[in-house]
């Protein structure tokens, strides 16, 4: 059985033009039409996207009959943090506070989906994330979030996807997450000298690899692509990656 699974930094629906424009992010994710979609930086209830509540918008427009918003930052009007939308349905949902002393606050949304084909029926646990700006940072949430009993109660085998918005510039992280905690990065490029993470950031001549999916448990790597079409340069400044698995 396939499941495609997109990550997105929508930037609230702003994009570099500084126009607020949801339907640029609706339009992008219907027609990549991913089972399971990944959004950051959502805004519920915020003046500048006109107080909407922007998980249950794109879930509604995109046809996506289950969603969760995770509120990480509270705004002096409204909130903002990450969003899971399903065409399966949402087992439990948690917001996970992976807030590192005085910095921003940051979080990572688990879900754990069931998924269920003519045959089979299997739950997976997806975690959401949106790490921070500084390397010392991203290192301890990432052990928050290795530690926290959402993540320590999965079995080894058990479907597990990590992705999101990883700040991770110079690839710090990815040992951890393959050598350290044996998981596999669906969103690397072999090279001659190495892996090289597919770039997402900044959309309109991207740079860096931002967006990252990393998986383990019973799941088989399909493909691996970013959306990188004229609409996707302007409407956030991240572009959405994509990937196929099989489960």
């Amino acid at each position: 059985m396939k499941i495609k699974i997109v990550s997105y930094n929508i930037h609230r629906a702003i994009g570099i033009d500084r126009r607020f424009r949801p339907n640029r992010i609706i339009d992008i994710l219907n027609e990549i039409n991913a089972d399971v979609v990944l959004l950051q930086e959502v805004d519920e209830g915020v003046p500048r996207s006109r107080e909407l509540n922007l998980a249950k918008e794109i879930a509604q427009a995109c046809g996506y009959p289950y969603f969760a918003l995770g509120h990480n930052v509270t705004l002096r009007k409204g909130h903002y943090g990450n969003a899971t939308l399903s065409k399966y349905p949402i087992n439990r949902e948690r917001n996970i506070d992976l807030t590192v002393g005085n910095k921003k606050r940051r979080g990572c949304q688990h879900t754990n989906l069931q998924v269920s084909s003519l045959k089979k029926q299997f739950n997976i646990d997806i975690f959401n994330l949106h790490l921070g700006l500084s390397a010392k940072e991203r290192q301890k949430q990432a052990g928050l979030l290795f530690r926290s009993k959402e993540y320590r109660d999965l079995s080894e085998h058990k479907p597990c996807i990590i992705a999101g918005d990883f700040n991770d510039w110079r690839s710090l992280l990815r040992a951890f997450f393959i050598e350290g905690m044996g998981f596999k990065c669906a969103t690397d490029k072999s090279r001659k000298l190495g892996e090289v993470a597919i770039k997402t950031f900044p959309s309109f001549a991207p740079r860096g690899g931002l967006d990252r999916v990393y998986y383990k448990g019973h799941l088989k790597f399909v493909n691996v692509s970013r959306y990188k079409k004229k609409v996707a340069k302007i409407a956030s400044d991240h572009l959405p990656i994509i990937v196929d698995f099989e489960l």
